[in-house]
């Protein structure tokens, strides 16, 4: 299992950074609509959809996705306010009454709310390749606080957070997180690598903001799965389970990034 995670890990990174960095503007767009399409895939099966079903729910978003991009289109002010009310409120309360998914409208709408914003984060937030810096700086927050998350839990965890969707996590392990985020974002912000400008203080609040949206998009894909009764989104990387299980925080937070960019400035 290890080495799968390894290797894996090894192909993954240098295509994700090689995107970043390198992909035409076109070419990122149709990478980062990969990864939306075969998150939302694997969505579509946890929430019980048919295959029949399924192959038409993809179809179409494509469809629609191939035709923002080919005409310019940008989500509306309400759009991107509707996916801060869906972040900060819905999902909180979604994980405290423990909705079970269901392949009904429901369950379409909420594949598109998770899917497309995410999609159109990773294209806005990267309108060019001098922009991978900043964007990559937001991914980052991403990872650092999971991996501080993970080793503060082991060292120091004894509350559990949300036992009843994943035992693993921890009080301590978040807070953990949060001041390793704290350090990170003083020093990104101090490296002038974040795409706005703001003092140290607002950087930090700004990264325990995305800090807690990244823990919440983790716990929901987590009862998406627990609700389905399956330990992985799929099996598509080995050793890593499914996409969705590997960008659930990055599509939480750049989601949310992205309407407090597209509001605020």
């Amino acid at each position: 299992m290890l080495k799968q995670r390894v290797i894996t890990a090894l192909v993954l990174l240098p295509l994700m950074l090689g995107m970043l960095f390198w992909a035409s503007d076109g070419l990122w767009a149709a990478f980062s609509g990969l990864i939306a399409l075969l998150a939302l895939w694997e969505y579509a099966r946890m929430s019980g959809m048919e295959k029949t079903q399924n192959h038409h729910y993809l179809a179409a978003t494509t469809v629609f996705g191939i035709t923002a991009y080919a005409g310019g289109w940008q989500l509306p002010a309400v759009s991107w306010l509707a996916v801060l009310a869906f972040w900060l409120l819905l999902m909180p309360l979604w994980l405290y009454k423990k909705w079970p998914l269901k392949a009904d409208w429901k369950a379409y709408a909420t594949g598109l709310m998770l899917m497309l914003p995410f999609w159109f984060a990773l294209v806005s937030l990267r309108p060019g390749a001098e922009s991978a810096v900043s964007l990559l700086a937001i991914m980052g927050l991403v990872w650092v606080a999971d991996i501080a998350a993970y080793f503060c839990g082991k060292a120091f965890g004894k509350h559990k957070l949300a036992p009843a969707i994943s035992p693993g996590k921890s009080w301590e392990g978040a807070l953990g997180g949060a001041l390793c985020v704290a350090v990170y974002m003083i020093w990104v912000n101090g490296a002038g690598w974040l795409a706005f400008d703001v003092s140290w203080f607002g950087a930090v609040l700004t990264g325990w903001v995305l800090t807690a949206v990244s823990i919440g998009g983790d716990l929901l894909e987590s009862w998406f799965k627990r609700s389905a009764g399956i330990k992985d989104s799929s099996n598509l990387l080995p050793g890593h389970g499914g996409v969705f299980d590997r960008v659930d925080s990055l599509i939480a937070v750049l989601s949310v990034y992205a309407a407090m960019m597209a509001l605020l400035g």
